[in-house]
């Protein structure tokens, strides 16, 4: 009998050692001190260009009609978290007219940019849309993706974060064309955390 009690303790102790020891391998996962994540070192250092958008804030979201006019402005939640043990971005939007959606956005090493893999409650895909882009200058995060206008023009779709600080931040999804001087805003969404 104290056999077995010795041996039950000696695996139990061991359990909870293993158990102990991955909790510590995947310290920058969500936790209750840490409900969004943390950013990883050890990732490429642009995971920071979201920093200020980690959380979660209220915002508005307006989309254009069909018929190009604006549609009523709609409230939304749209949430923040580092993933992949602080080395990714996830952020998810939900919508009160029922239309939810969300991103992982990963930043390349080797090509130096963003890549934002998109998906909706709308469109069930079984690929998901990329955009690529990087933060500018201007401290904007900027990502592209090819697509036709209606008339079947050549050009991008141009998702932009503007006006990002601690408190909230802007974002605006364009159709431009190549050089970019013709442009039409498609949605627009103002947050404030």
């Amino acid at each position: 009998m104290k056999l077995q009690t010795i041996l039950l303790i000696f695996f139990c102790m061991s359990f909870f050692s293993i158990l102990s020891q991955e909790k510590e391998n995947f310290t920058f996962e969500t936790s209750k001190e840490n409900p969004f994540g943390k950013y990883n070192p050890e990732a490429p250092k642009q995971l920071l260009d979201y920093k200020d958008l980690i959380g979660e804030c209220n915002c508005i979201s307006e989309s254009r009609n069909p018929d190009g006019t604006w549609a009523k402005p709609t409230k939304m939640i749209w949430s923040w978290k580092y993933i992949m043990n602080g080395t990714a971005v996830q952020d998810e939007t939900l919508k009160e007219d029922g239309i939810h959606s969300g991103s992982i956005r990963q930043y390349n090493k080797d090509s130096l940019h963003w890549n934002v893999h998109y998906y909706s409650s709308a469109n069930i895909s079984s690929t998901l849309s990329v955009w690529n882009g990087n933060k500018n200058k201007e401290g904007k995060i900027v990502l592209y993706k090819k697509q036709k206008a209606p008339n079947g023009a050549e050009g991008f779709s141009r998702l932009t974060f503007y006006d990002i600080d601690k408190k909230g931040y802007k974002w605006i999804g364009e159709w431009v064309d190549k050089s970019e001087k013709i442009v039409f805003p498609f949605w627009k969404i103002s947050c404030v955390k």
